[in-house]
């Protein structure tokens, strides 16, 4: 059975447990730029007295055109996630698209994600799962767009065989013709209910996909978040960057850093009134 709550550094996500964030930059741009903004989302976690686990890639594989920046690569990445983790304390996330990516990052991260395509591929999930459970990690499963959620126990059961219990779902949408995804947040009580924590994804939720490159309705992230934590949410997911307008990925849809504090705040309370 799948471990509820999941230990993630100092924090617990699940049931029973406080409101847990999880937020960065979509992809690694530069060590200056992850590290202030690690930093600040350090201060941020003390300021609204809120978990925050830091997440950031450093290879986006998965980009729209050939000419799209993916990231510094895995061990450049890996130095840089590693230096968030010693200097700011937080917990660190990060996406693997390839087995042999999972043993070196599972030694730096406290949790590996699987990209919402790659979630059926089982070579992935196991070697993400044997790494993170030698390395007492937690595995993150982003529920393909393609996929009905009661339909991700058979990835839970993956992790679970091949050693981890420990393991949190996303959901971050579902496809709706072309060029748009709808959140139905029937799949978060139905995703908890076969045993594991509910991440609810507002940033990659907004996306516009399709096109020359992604787009993306910022606007409405606070409205799909506000939706997902009265749903009953376990933890919520914020792409975040300095300005959004000049990031090298996912641009349209990431929350400026600045906005953070007061929408935590807003889900917070709205986690209080429930």
């Amino acid at each position: 059975m799948p471990a509820n709550p999941v230990t993630i550094g100092p924090h617990r996500c699940g049931a029973g447990q406080p409101l847990l964030f999880i937020a960065g930059p979509c992809v690694i741009e530069s060590e200056r730029l992850v590290l202030d903004v690690a930093v600040r989302l350090a201060e941020i976690a003390a300021e609204v007295q809120a978990p925050i686990v830091f997440k950031s890639s450093f290879d986006k594989a998965n980009r729209t055109s050939v000419s799209s920046f993916r990231g510094p690569g895995l061990r450049a990445g890996l130095e840089i996630l590693a230096k968030v983790r010693h200097q700011t304390g937080l917990p660190v996330l990060t996406d693997v698209h390839e087995p042999h990516q999972a043993e070196p990052a599972a030694e730096v991260c406290d949790v590996l994600q699987v990209p919402a395509f790659l979630a059926r591929q089982t070579d992935l999930v196991r070697a993400i799962a044997e790494a993170t459970a030698r390395s007492g990690g937690v595995i993150n499963v982003k529920k393909p767009q393609f996929m009905a959620p009661e339909d991700m126990q058979h990835v839970v059961n993956k992790c679970v065989a091949f050693g981890n219990p420990r393991v949190l779902l996303t959901e971050r949408g579902a496809t709706f013709g072309y060029h748009r995804l709808i959140n139905d947040m029937r799949a978060i009580p139905v995703m908890q209910a076969l045993g594991t924590p509910v991440v609810f994804d507002a940033t990659h939720s907004v996306q516009l996909p399709g096109g020359e490159k992604t787009g993306g309705e910022r606007e409405m992230v606070g409205l799909v978040a506000r939706a997902a934590v009265a749903a009953g949410c376990d933890a919520v997911f914020f792409e975040t960057h300095p300005d959004p307008d000049q990031a090298l990925s996912d641009g349209p849809n990431m929350i400026p850093l600045h906005e953070l504090p007061g929408l935590m705040r807003q889900l917070l309370r709205l986690r209080a009134a429930l």
